[in-house]
């Protein structure tokens, strides 16, 4: 499954009540669940810099992938972008084919 990172930005009032956090944090990933079964968790940060999380994640397709986002802004984000990975060793392949 391809692999993706979600990269959200939370208002600051958010961010005040650690309680609050935790159920906007367990509602979200409620909904998420229920909406895109086929999602597998891989890790769930919270972050120093522009975003606020990061979370990374393995999706049946791109489709599923924009349904996370478009939840997490649903659900209070500020601002969610999603990113698609590829582990490096994959890269490496990739790229000693077209350099043959």
């Amino acid at each position: 499954m391809p692999t993706f990172v979600l990269m959200t930005r939370h208002h600051p009032s958010s961010l005040h009540d650690a309680e609050n956090r935790k159920r906007m944090g367990k509602t979200w990933l409620k909904k998420v669940r229920e909406t895109c079964p086929g999602i597998k968790w891989i890790a769930h940060y919270a972050i120093l810099g522009p975003y606020d999380f990061m979370d990374i994640y393995e999706a049946p397709d791109v489709e599923t992938a924009h349904k996370v986002s478009l939840i997490s802004r649903a659900e209070g984000a500020l601002e969610a972008e999603s990113w698609q990975a590829l582990h490096y060793d994959k890269f490496l392949k990739i790229l000693n084919e077209i350099e043959d």
